[in-house]
């Protein structure tokens, strides 16, 4: 079985994907969305060794700094926000390679892409049951007239607050599997994520947290130390989903 990251384009934009030999079909598949560093997971040891192990194949979609918004960024495309990109290029891509249909499709994302993820989760949940997001920058309206590309996107600091993920949520429709963490050293994010786990809990939806596991704060060394808990959370999430009668 051969297992190699490539990188190929995808509707017109460029993907860094994890893919099989032609004779294998996996079951599941991840969407990854990186965070602001534009990192994909590509030289990424520790994720990789779990896609093999647990036969997930993985596509980390290009965003730019867009924080994966359904809003018009430049920097990504002048026409097509990276919202639509994904729904309408991306995921459509694991069911013509693979055969994997939405629900069979875990998301996860890290900082930017970690609100990136629980956003596309909570905007779509019976199109993605699972989610898992690490270190998620869901309050990234604070950084709202500080000159980075979100100025561009929203008219003002609460424009782009009620685009967060946590406005989203749904009191009666949400994702079946949603875990995420964040370090408690991780001062720019972490009320955030707490603040998300007072809602989620005020609405009584079920969810998975970590917000006490200390590995270096907003860095790699966190979350390479919570991917394990994190990718195992998507393939149970998605083993659960698949077991289900339709």
């Amino acid at each position: 079985m051969t297992r190699t990251w490539t990188r190929l384009d995808i509707g017109g934009k460029p993907a860094d994907v994890y893919d099989w030999s032609a004779s294998d079909k996996p079951r599941f598949g991840i969407l990854y969305l990186h965070g602001s560093g534009l990192e994909t997971l590509v030289d990424r040891p520790v994720f990789t060794r779990l896609f093999a192990e647990l036969r997930f194949v993985c596509v980390c979609p290009h965003g730019q700094r867009s924080w994966w918004t359904d809003r018009i960024c430049n920097e990504f495309d002048p026409q097509v926000t990276p919202e639509h990109h994904l729904l309408q290029n991306v995921v459509p891509f694991f069911a013509e390679r693979w055969g994997i249909a939405p629900r069979g499709i875990g998301l996860l994302g890290i900082s930017m892409g970690g609100q990136g993820a629980l956003r596309l989760a909570f905007k779509y949940p019976d199109r993605f049951p699972v989610v898992a997001a690490i270190a998620a920058a869901i309050e990234y309206h604070e950084l709202y007239g500080q000159g980075t590309s979100i100025d561009a996107m929203y008219d003002s600091k609460e424009q782009c607050r009620q685009d967060t993920a946590i406005m989203h949520i749904h009191p009666g429709k949400f994702p079946s599997h949603i875990f995420y963490c964040i370090d408690p050293a991780d001062a720019a994010w972490y009320r955030g994520n707490d603040r998300l786990h007072e809602k989620l809990s005020a609405l009584g939806v079920p969810h998975q947290l970590d917000l006490t596991t200390r590995a270096g704060g907003h860095s790699w060394d966190y979350f390479n130390h919570m991917a394990e808990r994190a990718v195992r959370f998507i393939h149970q999430g998605l083993e659960q989903e698949s077991r289900r009668l339709l």
